[in-house]
């Protein structure tokens, strides 16, 4: 080429771009490792990123302008370098089709977009990719709508309503497109069995869970609790039933038990021990006798929904965090009640909690002495109005320093501290120290509370 270079201080001179020798072809097929160097360039970076930016937008066509504004000399000397005209102003207009053209006449040989997609990385068409996600959105709710009006659903208003809700969500369009059609087709099938309208099918008047959703997933968990599925059901259950979208796991399962479905409620239990109920139910009769022999007993969901607790007024509930100490009691023929939350206050924990604090119990708590211990205490103790048992900070110091004249290795204690709602100087105390204690630290002094 005989374009004139800007006038710079001499320094070795960077491969040019140059016009195709009139036997090879207008388009090379690799740019020469040169061309690629100097492209590359630092003072050439900003460029890119701009044009790259545009050319997205434009869906990947080499049209409009760009501006790069408060150039630096670097920059200013690749670029004139690249654009075969000096320039000594802060700032450059850019036309996109002259650039193209300039690439395609030089030694890169090839056009914009390609020489972009070379340097890396991919160029991605917007363009293309919000007119095809809006196609899938539309194919979407298509497949929604007709999966709908083939079933009784059609005769339910609330359907309508839930199916626009969730469109307006943006719930499923947020997931890949094969699972949104999969989930909302299985949601749609479900509710049409739960809801059958003027046309019931020959089903069981009462659906077990697992049952249920091996019949419209193929899988007995499909409808698990916390599964993108089963809230989509339960939304519709709750339009249909004019409630309101429960919160936590029990208004969870009353809402299932709403469209006669059972959750599971025997997998989970609550590990008790001491429980002497004065009631005469044959439930309450068992629980006597087991403690009268110093057995513990587990207790299920479905045992809890049907298990009448009587209690005197007043008597005094022990919780503790491990079963360690449950089976210490035992063992010891402890006679006071105790409650085991098994490390977490799960839902059939605080069912069976909630049945005793409403026959008047009252609570103490005791737990591990590490951050997620004193969470756990928190929550009790605020659901609860439950007192501290052996818990506070003085007690941690107690159990810490016999720890160490014991020889007991020290468990260092690690995580985001946790402030105790119930004493202010435990967390710090903790904090000083660095030692996490579980429960069996105070084992025998539990044990003496228990007699």
């Amino acid at each position: 080429m005989t374009e004139q270079e800007p006038q710079e201080p001499q320094e070795p001179r960077e491969p040019q771009p140059q016009e195709p020798q009139p036997q090879e072809p207008q388009e090379r097929q690799e740019p020469a490792a040169e061309s690629l160097a100097f492209l590359n360039r630092p003072g050439l970076n900003r460029l890119w990123t701009v044009v790259r930016a545009r050319l997205e937008r434009n869906g990947l066509q080499p049209t409009g302008a760009i501006r790069l504004q408060n150039l630096d000399a670097r920059e200013r000397e690749e670029l004139s370098l690249l654009l075969a005209k000096p320039l000594t102003a802060p700032a450059v207009t850019i036309r996109l089709p002259d650039l193209d053209a300039r690439l395609r006449a030089s030694a890169v040989g090839r056009g914009l977009t390609a020489t972009l997609a070379e340097l890396g990385p991919p160029l991605t068409d917007r363009r293309a990719a919000r007119d095809a996600a809006a196609a899938e959105r539309t194919r979407l709710w298509t497949t929604a709508e007709t999966t709908m009006t083939a079933t009784p659903l059609t005769d339910h208003p609330w359907a309508g309503r839930w199916l626009e809700e969730l469109r307006r969500s943006g719930t499923l369009t947020r997931r890949p497109s094969a699972t949104a059609h999969t989930t909302v087709t299985q949601a749609i099938q479900t509710l049409a069995i739960l809801f059958p309208g003027v046309r019931p099918e020959p089903t069981p008047a009462t659906w077990g869970r697992g049952e249920l959703a091996t019949r419209t997933t193929g899988s007995a968990h499909g409808l698990d609790d916390g599964t993108l599925l089963a809230r989509l059901v339960l939304r519709g259950i709750a339009l249909a039933q004019g409630v309101e979208f429960p919160t936590d796991a029990p208004g969870r399962r009353a809402l299932w038990r709403r469209a006669s479905v059972t959750p599971d409620e025997v997998s989970s239990t609550v590990l008790t021990y001491g429980l002497r109920p004065t009631g005469g139910t044959w439930q309450e009769t068992a629980l006597r006798e087991r403690a009268g022999h110093h057995l513990e007993t587990h207790l299920t969901l479905r045992e809890l929904r049907t298990l009448q607790l009587e209690l005197p007024p007043g008597t005094r509930i022990h919780v503790c965090e491990n079963p360690r100490v449950v089976e210490a009691a035992a063992d010891a023929a402890r006679t006071a009640p105790l409650i085991c939350t098994s490390g977490s206050a799960t839902t059939v924990v605080l069912t069976l909690l909630d049945t005793l604090a409403a026959a008047d119990c009252v609570f103490v708590y005791h737990g591990d002495f590490d951050w997620p211990g004193i969470a756990l205490a928190n929550r009790v103790m605020r659901r609860y109005g439950a007192e501290p048992w052996r818990m506070t900070a003085g007690d941690y110091e107690y159990l810490a320093t016999r720890a160490e004249l014991q020889g007991t290795p020290p468990l260092p204690l690690s995580g985001t501290p946790v402030e105790a709602t119930w004493d202010a100087e435990l967390a710090p105390a903790m904090t000083s120290l660095g030692i996490a204690l579980h429960e069996e630290a105070a084992l025998d002094l539990l044990l003496d509370d228990l007699t």
